[in-house]
């Protein structure tokens, strides 16, 4: 996958003011979708989304709506001016995809509902109140960490390990919330199953080479993709050092088996977009929040790549769907 540079954000700035969003025409309502990075398969949740709206009747091709799309490549500056251009243009919504473009909306904007996909519930997101309440413009799918349980249990059951011990590698980034969330839990579950857990830290998609790198010399028998962003953003990075070194991986992402994964029990992301987008449609035909209400994703899939299965001899339960 090829990585996109950041965008400087005094450049962002100026391409919104130098080119403003085409006049809306009378009663057609505007969707500000703020993307946090370029992902292939986060992209999917877009396209979910937008494809949910269609199906209620808003369809940019029929201009039954206007959505306005912006994507910060990884920049958390530019990703506030994001959020700050979308409230000035008083937009009807805020969709938002991952939880950096989250967690950003919520800081901006108490008024505005959100609708977030590819995001954790509120307490992973670090968003609830002093009295422990989610933020009441909060709405869309989310997700818990109670999946990665059978996510990583698939690993001991399809692997044979070389020594006494499975030994398990992973990066996780320090500063988002989900991943180093996800990494306690994970610790957890190995520490009750005889394996090993080897975690290097990473900051950016820059330094995902060379820390995979020095993990995979830590002698790994498995590579486990954590739901961390910089983990999507230099996945193919990763995938290419591990498959030099023999080493499978596995994953709680649906969307990352068809990049190269061996298997995964996760959220389709299509479907997850598709989920939020049906609440923001519910949202636009109404213009009222009543009965709406964020909701955990609904449609969790087990795949495998067969490509993969094959090159590492992995032997696939029949209750594994071939991604394609």
């Amino acid at each position: 996958m090829k990585f996109f540079k950041y965008l400087p954000a005094a450049f962002l700035l100026l391409s919104m003011v130098a080119c403003k969003p085409k006049p809306k025409a009378v009663d057609v309502p505007v969707v500000g979708f703020a993307d946090a990075f370029e992902d292939a398969t986060i992209s999917q949740a877009r396209t979910g989304f937008t494809d949910a709206l269609k199906k209620n009747g808003f369809s940019e091709e029929k201009k039954t709506v206007q959505i306005e799309y912006s994507n910060a490549q990884g920049n958390i500056p530019t990703l506030g001016l994001i959020i700050n251009h979308f409230i000035s243009e008083k937009v009807d919504l805020l969709a938002t995809c991952t939880t950096l473009a989250t967690v950003a909306a919520l800081q901006k904007t108490k008024e505005i509902p959100v609708f977030a996909m590819v995001s954790p519930v509120p307490e992973r997101m670090k968003v609830l109140d002093a009295s422990g309440k989610a933020p009441a413009n909060l709405f869309g799918a989310l997700e818990e960490l109670n999946y990665i349980d059978t996510s990583f249990n698939i690993i001991p059951k399809l692997l044979k390990p070389k020594g006494a011990k499975l030994v398990i590698g992973m990066i996780y980034n320090q500063s988002e919330p989900q991943s180093t969330d996800a990494l306690a839990r994970i610790k957890g579950l190995a520490d009750k199953q005889n394996i090993t857990i080897v975690a290097l830290p990473v900051n950016t998609s820059a330094d995902a080479q060379l820390v995979t790198q020095s993990l995979l010399s830590k002698n790994i028998d498995a590579f486990f993709a954590n739901p961390d962003n910089t983990v999507f953003a230099s996945f193919e990075t990763i995938l290419k050092s591990c498959n030099e070194k023999n080493v499978p991986i596995f994953t709680s992402e649906a969307g990352l088996v068809k990049r190269g994964a061996v298997a995964a029990f996760g959220a389709d992301i299509y479907q997850w977009g598709y989920q939020a987008g049906e609440q923001a449609a519910q949202y636009l035909k109404t213009h009222k929040t009543e009965g709406i209400k964020s909701e955990l994703v609904k449609i969790r899939t087990r795949v495998y790549n067969p490509a993969a299965a094959k090159k590492y001899n992995i032997t696939i339960p029949p209750n594994f769907q071939a991604v394609k």
